[in-house]
Parts: structure tokens; C-alpha cells; sequence
């Protein structure tokens, strides 16, 4: 009794069967080997795929290379110091991030051909990298400002990753920063890239592979670690794991329940784009409207802006013209760049050239004098710019330098000049709809007279290429180049130019008018326009202040932007204005109109015979004079047949022939050369809501005044509708009065913009109402007015 319970000595754990032990128990070289490698091998692979999936934007597979490199660097240099103190990790691994960031911008500052020294290229992208990569044009192409932010990123994640991971033995934890740079590599991508489904499925394959292998600081395999604790305290901890598994168990369920529905429903959505929020860079003032700098310059002929060498390549063509800006917005005041720029590297994309153009390569090297502002002249169209950093419009083609241009910058330039298949030019046309909508738009309050003038010169030419031709030569012929002309370029100053008395300082100005006039003249013709500000072709030697014009441009289908010239040509005098352009009634009242007559003609007196009769066998002056007044009246009349004629025959064509939307254009067409016949002609550039309230204008007017004959316009079409009137299914147009002619414009708008849409009983309805409307403002014309109006050749000669 009183003796003392035998002690009992635990045997140390005994090593897994799979893991061969050492002499001191613990697992063999091997199998810490096998344990050790899995994590940071996975966190290296997340890591790079982040780059992999940010270089999806880029134009150049360095990116991805320097995040790799920077994944590898960060996660080692955390495994080689391990077993040294936490708080000597970070400065260590701070300064290998130094050393891979220099190299990295050195070779990214090789890889862009960008001048400057280490220390320069660095201390710019170190402050611009972040804006200058959320604007870049993509695809972005690597250079020190656009590779900083990555590579550093790339760092810093797998230096916070590794430590957490295998210092503190929190692998789960230790993904955090590695799913946030891959979610940050998402985001900077957005809608610009496809979905990235191939590097996610690897991402999360790597990572429960890393979670799968047991952590190094993991104690012995096979060991309960509840072995040595008590029977009752045993069970109590055992319970505790398996409630905490279950309630585990139970959210991840529930969040996969709630959150399933809307990840699915985000899978088509497109991602947001991160570039909306940052501000591309802008041009100055001064470069928003560079046409106003054409007076200024002309006023300095022999300033000094630019010197330019052109190498072999262009030639054959001949000395290439030099663009600065492209304006393409006009608010009737002033001429607008209008463009959004994007910061570029080298390389610069490449569009495909319009079928059947000719292209001549093009390099030159630029260097700045006396220029100001920040747009950067160059050939169109550039494809690679090197000496000078650079933002590019892919829209206009255009480039600017962010930092703006200083006296001895010099720069090459690669361009593709294009020109254009004539043959082609001649026949295309011009496109239409939302997408040209921007060089279409004519500003409010344009003039009567340019408004008349569009329209005289569009009747007389119908194709868009004859019609841009015509204005051309218009502007040529009659007006004079001037380099004292003051600068302006709104309606008034337009007007002006265009109808001012000559010894009044009118019809004479610089190409700043000429290009202005010529583009406003086109899109009140219905051809979209912009005005180019560039330099007269130059091959080698200095570009100076007489050299800077502006000309305009028409876009055709298939074709592209064509430069016209509309000025006016060398040693020829202009013609006044007005022997040309007069203002006038289109078509004068028939009253106005004298009635043809027949002078008589002085005939020496028959001489009388013998038997004091005429000459022998002639026929007597009543019969000669009888003769011919019927000769006339039978092919007077016969003529006013065939002109009947004519005229019934093309009604019935135009509203019984074709398709229902041919017939619909063919209603809308009646209605319009009535408005005509009744001298209320409209323009081409009104809409069709416009000519609606224009012939309900007309048609009550015409019915306001004193009826000359008894004959009542048609009850099923009065001046003011007092309902609407829908076509079969159709609705009313929102915003505009109801009445036959709204329906009539609406059906047109749907023929023009949903083609194929219409139905044979909208193209029924159509020719009713046009014919109802025709017939009301016919009945309101005097008796010999309607009979005038059946028998007018107008309509069959009018262009279509």
C-alpha cells in the first residue's frame, strides 16, 4: 500500500507509413521536400496568371514575362529566409523588388525604343504609370509606364502571400492577395478581352491542389491530436470539431444557394470597363479649334513651324500632305477636334484599307520649330512613331503629345497613304444612321441662303460624288483667296463670305472659309463632311506659316474620307455670285407665266393678176392664217395629251408598281412634288416630320383663301385632321399632331428605317392619302391653275 502508480513514458510518434524517418524520427529529406514545394509552387502559378491574364490587352507577351519573373522572385526570396527573422524579410525582399523593377523598365524602355536615360524613364513612370495604363490605346503596348504597376503589384502579392502562407502555416489565408491581383487583373481588362475561363479554371485548380497537400509546420502524420487529452474532454472537443464542420457545411451551402442565381446571371453581362472613370488626355484650347490659327499663320507666311525628311517610299507618289487635326463636330459657330485620344506606344493599330485604294508607305522625320500646342503632325495614316511619346484618335488618325511639342523635338513618323479608286468614287454612296450621325448634324439657325444654295446645286446633281464636285467648283469659280480675310467661320461669318458685296470685303477669304463653306454646303446636300487643318505636300525642307491650309473631306461608302479642293484655281478671275445663284420663285404662279404668242410677220401684198384677182393657184391669207392657227392648236393639244399622259402613267407607277416600300416612297413622292407644283418646294435636308408640317401649312393657306371656283376640297381629307388616322396596326407618332400626312411621314420612316417592315395595306394607304392630299391641294387652285397643274412637265424631269 502507499506505492506510487507506475509512471508511464509515451513512445514518440511514429512516422506515416509512405514517409521513410530519419535517425532522429522526424520524416526524411524527401517527404519535407514533397511538402515544401506545393505551396509556393502554387502561389508562384496564381500569381502568374494574373499577368497572364492582364497580358490578354497587351500587344506583347513582355508583360506577362516580367510578372512571372516578379511571382518567381517574390515567393523565393520569402522561402530562402525562412528561418530568418519575420522583420528582416520584408527589407530583404524590398530590395530585390528594386533591382527586377529597374530591370524590368530597362528592358520595357528598349523594348518601346523610348529615349532618355534609366533614371528619366523611371522617375516618369513611377509618376504616370497609373493614369497612363488605364488610358493607354489598346493593345497596350509594354513600356516603363505601362509594366510598372504589374510588376510591382506582382511582387508585393507574392511577398504578403508567402509569408502568411508558410511563415505563419496559413495557406488559406495566404491566397487572399493573389485572388485580389487576379480579380485586379479582371477588372483593368473589362469588356476589352474575352472571357478568361481557361486561365480561372487553371487558377482555382492550382489552388486546391495547394490546399490538399498537408503545410510543413503540420505535426507528425497519422498523429490524433486529441490523443493525450481525456476520455470526457476527448469527446467534447471531438464534438465541437463536427458541429463547427457541419455549421461549416451548412453556410457554404447557403451561400451557394443565394449567390449561384446571381454569378449565373452575370456570366453574359459585360464587365465594366475601368477607362470610363479616368480622363483620356485633352488637348488645349488652342488645339480644340486649329482651324482659327489659318489667318494668323497667313498673316506670317515665312514663320518657321516645321522641318521635314522624307525617306524613299513615297516618291513615286509624290511629296505626301501633312495633317495636324481633324474637326468634325460644328455647332454653327465653330469648327471642333472632337476626338478621344488614348496614350500609344510604338506601334500604333492598324486599320484595313478600303477595297481598291493604293497604298504608298511613308516615313518621315519630323522636328518642331516654332509649332505650339500638342497636336503632332504626321502623314496620314500613322502606323509607328518613335522619338516622341504619344496619344493616338484611331477614329480620325490623329496624334498628340500629352507633354505638348517644344522647339527641337524630333520624331519618325511610319505612315500607309492611301488614295482612293476613283472609279469607284464616281458611283458610291454616302452612309447614312446613327453612325455618321456626328458629321451629318447641321447646327440650328443655318441661313436661308446656304440653306437655298445646298439645294440649288443638290437638284442640279444627283450622285454624292457629283454633288460634292459641283460645290467645289462653285466655291472655286466665284470667290477669291485672300491672306488678310479675318478669321471666323460661324453662319454670319459664312454668310458673308458667301453672298457679301464684293467691294464690301465679300467673296473672299482664306481656306479656313473655303473648307468651312464647302463642309456646311455638303451636309445641308446630305453628304457628311469634316475640315482637315494640315500642311501642303512637303518632301524635304522647311514647312512654313504659307504652307498651313485646310480642306474638306466626304465620306463614301466602301471608299472612306476623300479630300476635295475647293479653292480656287490659279490666274482665273471668279464670276460675280449672282449670275449664278439668284434667289427666286421656284416655280412662279401660272398668271405670272406670259401665254406663248405668235408675232405676225410683215408679208408683201399679193401681186394681183390680170383680172384683178390674187396670184394664180394660191391659196387665199384666210386659209394660210386658218391653216396654221389649227396646226398649232392640234399639236399644242396633242402635246398637253402626251403630257397627261405621262403624268397619270407615272402616279400609277410610283403608288402601283414594286414593293410595298417602293410604293410608300413613291406616295411620299407625289405628296412632295405637289408641294412643288403649289410653290412651297421643300430642301433635302428636312426631315420627313419637317415636309409634314410644311404641307399642312401649305394645304391650309391654300384653303384659307377665297375659293376662285366652286369646287370644295375632298371631305376625306381636310386642312386640320380631326382625328388621326392610322394605317392597319400602326400607331400614332408620338410628339407630332395626328392628321393623314404625319401617317403619310410615319410610313415613310419606317420604310427608311426598318426596310422590309412595310405591308401591302400600308402601301395601300399610302397612295390613299397621298392622292387625297394631292386632290385637296390641287381643288384649291383657280379653275386654269389645276388644268395647268395636270398637264406640268415638272415632275417627270425633277430628279428622284
Amino acid at each position: 500500500m502507499g506505492r506510487d502508480p507506475p509512471v508511464v513514458t509515451a513512445a514518440p510518434p511514429r512516422p506515416a507509413v509512405d514517409e521513410p524517418a530519419g535517425p532522429d524520427g522526424r520524416p526524411g529529406v524527401p517527404a519535407r521536400v514533397l511538402r515544401a514545394v506545393p505551396v509556393p509552387l502554387a502561389l508562384i502559378v496564381m500569381i502568374a496568371l494574373a499577368g497572364v491574364v492582364l497580358g490578354r490587352v497587351y500587344a506583347d507577351p513582355l508583360l506577362t514575362r516580367l510578372t512571372a519573373g516578379a511571382a518567381v522572385g517574390s515567393v523565393l526570396v520569402s522561402v530562402a529566409a525562412r528561418r530568418l527573422p519575420s522583420w528582416l524579410v520584408a527589407p530583404l525582399s524590398v530590395a530585390a523588388l528594386a533591382g527586377w523593377t529597374l530591370l524590368s523598365l530597362r528592358l520595357a524602355a528598349s523594348h518601346a525604343a523610348l529615349p532618355g536615360g534609366l533614371g528619366e524613364v523611371a522617375a516618369d513612370a513611377a509618376r504616370n504609370a497609373i493614369p497612363r495604363l488605364l488610358t493607354a490605346m489598346i493593345p497596350v503596348e509594354p513600356a516603363p509606364d505601362t509594366v510598372l504597376v504589374p510588376v510591382v503589384a506582382a511582387w508585393l502579392t507574392g511577398l504578403a502571400a508567402a509569408e502568411v502562407a508558410l511563415r505563419a502555416g496559413r495557406v488559406l489565408l495566404g491566397y487572399l492577395p493573389p485572388v485580389l491581383l487576379y480579380a485586379g487583373a479582371l477588372y483593368v481588362v473589362g469588356p476589352n478581352a474575352g472571357p478568361a475561363v481557361g486561365p480561372t479554371v487553371v487558377f482555382a485548380a492550382v489552388a486546391a491542389v495547394g490546399l490538399a497537400v498537408p503545410a510543413g509546420r503540420a505535426g507528425p502524420a497519422g498523429a490524433d491530436p486529441v490523443a493525450g487529452l481525456a476520455p470526457a474532454v476527448r469527446a467534447a472537443v471531438r464534438l465541437r470539431l463536427l458541429a463547427a464542420s457541419a455549421a461549416g457545411v451548412a453556410v457554404v451551402v447557403a451561400l451557394a444557394a443565394l449567390l449561384a442565381p446571381v454569378v449565373a446571371g452575370q456570366v453574359d453581362a459585360r464587365p465594366v470597363d475601368p477607362r470610363r472613370y479616368v480622363e483620356p488626355p485633352q488637348v488645349e484650347s488652342l488645339d480644340q479649334n486649329p482651324l482659327i490659327r489659318i489667318s494668323g499663320w497667313a498673316l506670317n507666311p515665312d514663320q518657321k513651324l516645321l522641318d521635314v525628311r522624307t525617306e524613299a517610299g513615297a516618291a513615286d507618289a509624290g511629296p505626301p500632305r501633312i495633317r495636324l487635326a481633324v474637326l468634325s463636330d460644328y455647332d454653327g459657330v465653330t469648327w471642333r477636334v472632337g476626338a478621344t485620344y488614348r496614350n500609344a506606344g510604338r506601334i500604333l493599330p492598324a486599320g484595313e484599307p478600303a477595297p481598291g485604294a493604293t497604298t504608298d508607305p511613308v516615313r518621315q522625320e519630323i522636328t518642331v520649330a516654332d509649332l505650339t500646342g500638342k497636336l503632332l503632325p504626321a502623314v496620314p495614316t500613322p502606323r509607328e512613331v518613335t522619338g516622341a511619346r504619344v496619344a493616338y484618335d484611331p477614329a480620325t488618325g490623329t496624334l498628340i503629345r500629352p507633354e505638348g511639342l517644344a522647339p527641337g523635338l524630333r520624331y519618325e513618323v511610319a505612315s500607309i497613304r492611301e488614295r482612293p479608286d476613283m472609279n469607284l468614287i464616281s458611283t458610291a454612296n454616302v452612309p447614312a444612321g446613327d453612325a455618321v450621325a456626328r458629321v451629318l448634324r447641321v447646327a440650328d439657325g443655318a441661313p436661308e441662303q446656304l440653306r437655298r444654295l445646298a439645294s440649288q446645286l443638290a437638284e442640279e446633281n444627283g450622285a454624292p460624288y457629283a454633288r460634292a464636285t459641283a460645290i467645289a467648283d462653285f466655291l472655286a469659280e466665284h470667290y477669291r483667296l485672300t491672306a488678310d480675310a479675318p478669321s471666323g467661320h460661324a453662319y454670319p461669318n459664312l454668310a458673308f463670305f458667301l453672298f457679301g458685296p464684293r467691294n464690301g470685303g465679300g467673296q473672299r477669304g482664306t481656306s479656313e472659309q473655303f473648307a468651312a463653306s464647302f463642309a456646311v454646303l455638303g451636309r445641308l446636300a446630305g453628304l457628311p463632311t469634316r475640315v482637315v487643318v494640315g500642311f501642303e505636300p512637303k518632301a524635304d525642307g522647311p514647312v512654313r506659316a504659307a504652307d498651313a491650309y485646310a480642306w474638306p473631306e466626304v465620306l463614301f461608302e466602301g471608299v472612306g474620307w476623300v479630300p476635295f479642293d475647293p479653292m480656287p484655281r490659279p490666274d482665273e478671275q471668279p464670276r460675280p455670285v449672282e449670275e449664278d445663284f439668284r434667289p427666286k420663285p421656284e416655280d412662279p404662279p401660272p398668271s405670272e407665266v406670259p401665254a406663248p404668242t405668235v408675232e405676225p410677220t410683215a408679208t408683201p401684198p399679193a401681186a394681183a393678176g390680170p383680172d384683178g384677182r390674187g396670184g394664180p393657184g394660191g391659196p387665199g391669207t384666210p386659209v394660210l392664217v386658218g391653216g396654221g392657227v389649227g396646226g398649232l392648236v392640234l399639236l399644242a393639244g396633242g402635246l398637253l395629251l402626251v403630257l397627261a399622259t405621262l403624268r397619270r402613267n407615272l402616279t400609277r407607277t410610283r403608288l402601283a408598281q414594286g414593293d410595298p416600300g417602293r410604293r410608300i416612297a413613291g406616295a411620299w413622292r407625289e405628296l412632295t412634288d405637289a408641294l412643288r407644283l403649289a410653290g412651297h418646294p421643300v430642301g433635302a435636308d428636312l426631315s420627313a416630320a419637317e415636309v409634314a408640317e410644311r404641307a399642312r401649312r401649305a394645304l391650309a393657306e391654300a384653303q384659307a383663301a377665297p375659293p376662285p371656283a366652286p369646287a370644295p376640297a375632298p371631305a376625306s381629307f381636310p386642312a386640320q385632321a380631326p382625328a388621326p388616322v392610322r394605317s392597319p396596326g400602326a400607331e400614332p407618332v408620338a410628339g407630332r399632331p395626328g392628321g393623314p400626312v404625319d401617317e403619310l411621314a410615319g410610313l415613310l420612316n419606317q420604310v427608311a428605317f426598318a426596310p422590309g417592315t412595310a405591308t401591302p395595306a400600308q402601301a395601300e394607304r399610302a397612295a390613299a392619302l397621298a392622292t387625297g392630299y394631292v386632290a385637296a391641294l390641287r381643288a384649291a387652285r383657280p379653275g386654269w391653275r389645276r388644268l395647268l397643274w395636270t398637264v406640268h412637265p415638272g415632275p417627270l424631269r425633277w430628279r428622284r
